[in-house]
């Protein structure tokens, strides 16, 4: 047996033709739904990407006591589990938070890995040129319109963008090519050995969205466009003409993945994978594209634009294709679904469900799924409708819980670990004590004590929230299930006035 995971980083749903997207032709997107099985209710967990990288390793929510940050010592890591147990995990990929402090346990809990470098601000290329000469690809108010935390990296990041981009010449130079490229020779060189799993990982379609230009003249004109392909993570400020060019950029993007994954099912077919090799294809979570008069991710209310997301599994044993799936699955299944697929034991701190039996007959694996961003609102959904969660207080206690205190690009602060205490831990730690960190918490996404609800199968625009007493009881008395469930820190409870 074995297994192969094309994991986009930014992916709509909504764009993609076999969900009804219409605004571009997608044909090698097309022909994977007619090869595996398709999800309609597949939801995102933890935001936004080392979070959802956290789950699909651990199978479990990550929001709930983490932000950013590694896997810790006390984790069921699915890579590694395969890897103990015989079966040989690659990673190939051009995700470079992997090689950021806040991500830097994930790669070696494969059994090999292979890293392309240049991919948005990946410090690749060495230049010690006054930043301010440079233009980086950017609205010109962006670094006054984004959250604190992420303005103090934008100068560093976009700059080192204009560097890398210097570098990529040709279509080929592009680092999401360079990554299939490197999938491909894995899978050329293991065609015929057994039990083994291959990552292949591209951090595209995420902003910028620079497409070579063979895919931005499908739908702009190279002559006029502008040089800007970065949306901050803010409201909408701009003009219906910049926000069609940006919306244009995204499709060329993801016409270029569509490539891509052609050159994937290309060696599926001509080695015949299909006969033997689980093919999963998904995602971390979406992006908003000026829906709701927003940009980005994060610091909006999770809407579906960015929670609701594609994913296609093809499982050879139960030799389903062209079928769609409509229970409600989540990020945190794809690790219990491998280790099924591998006839490994699955660890009991792993709260995801194998979806096996739901790729064969659509049994549901659950009612109820949880998502969100640390520090922010708490989301559910049953899969019709969304429940949107805020604080009944901002100001009351956040923390967060690690042996591993590293954000995105740095340590924690010592002024932050000044305030840790040692916390006795939970079941998921292993009797493991871990730092409780007060933390400063999320961008607010909804007004204190705010609650917002949608049916988001007669609304899937999610346009006309609902005022249902009932429904919001029983979503909220779910909620709290769901705390429990995960073990969820006290003063959350408290938090959220539950």
């Amino acid at each position: 047996m074995k297994a192969i995971m094309v994991m986009f980083d930014s992916l709509r749903l909504d764009l993609l033709p076999s969900y009804g997207g219409r605004q571009i032709s997608l044909p090698n997107f097309d022909r994977l739904a007619q090869r595996t099985v398709q999800f309609q209710n597949s939801y995102a967990c933890s935001l936004p990407c080392m979070p959802a990288r956290r789950e699909l390793h651990t199978g479990r929510p990550n929001f709930l006591h983490r932000s950013w940050g590694p896997i810790e010592p006390f984790d069921d890591s699915m890579p590694e589990l395969l890897k103990q147990n015989g079966v040989y995990s690659h990673l190939v990929t051009d995700h470079y938070h992997y090689f950021e402090d806040g991500g830097c346990t994930y790669h070696n809990r494969y059994s090999s890995w292979d890293m392309n470098r240049g991919q948005e601000g990946d410090f690749w290329q060495g230049s010690a040129e006054p930043r301010e000469t440079m233009s980086p690809h950017l609205f010109p108010d962006m670094a006054s319109r984004v959250p604190p935390d992420f303005a103090k990296n934008l100068t560093k990041i976009s700059c080192q963008d204009v560097i890398n981009r210097r570098e990529i010449k040709g279509m080929e130079d592009f680092p999401m090519w360079r990554t299939f490229d490197g999938g491909l020779k894995f899978i050329e060189r293991n065609k015929d050995f057994d039990n083994w799993y291959l990552q292949l990982e591209t951090f595209d379609p995420h902003e910028p969205f620079n497409a070579p230009i063979e895919y931005a003249r499908l739908l702009l004109d190279p002559d006029s466009m502008s040089l800007v392909d970065w949306p901050p993570y803010a409201p909408v400020h701009e003009s219906e003409e910049q926000i069609k060019e940006m919306r244009s950029k995204y499709l060329a993007l993801l016409a270029f993945c569509d490539y891509q994954l052609g050159r994937l099912l290309d060696a599926m077919d001509h080695f015949d994978l299909w006969s033997d090799t689980m093919l999963i294809v998904n995602t971390d979570h979406g992006y908003m594209l000026s829906e709701h008069q927003w940009w980005g991710k994060m610091v909006m209310p999770d809407y579906n634009e960015v929670v609701h997301t594609p994913l296609f599994i093809w499982d050879p044993g139960a030799g389903m294709k062209g079928k769609t799936r409509e229970s409600l699955v989540q990020t945190i299944d794809l690790a219990p679904t491998l280790l099924d697929y591998f006839n490994i034991p699955i660890p009991v701190d792993m709260l995801g469900k194998s979806l096996r039996a739901t790729i064969r007959d659509d049994r549901p694996v659950r009612e109820y799924g949880i998502f969100g961003c640390h520090g922010s609102t708490v989301n559910i959904t049953d899969g019709t409708y969304v429940y949107m969660k805020a604080p009944v207080d901002y100001s009351l206690d956040l923390n967060e819980y690690t042996l591993m205190p590293t954000h995105m690009m740095e340590c924690f602060s010592t002024e932050e670990l000044s305030r840790a205490e040692i916390s006795e831990g939970f079941k998921f730690t292993k009797n493991c004590p871990v730092l409780k960190i007060p933390a400063k918490g999320g961008a607010r996404k909804l007004a204190e004590g705010e609650s917002l609800l949608f049916d988001v199968k007669s609304d899937p625009g999610q346009n006309h929230p609902l005022t249902d007493e009932v429904i919001e009881k029983r979503m909220r008395q779910a909620l709290m299930e769901q705390f429990k469930e995960n073990e969820a820190p006290e003063e959350l409870y408290r938090r959220f006035g539950l």
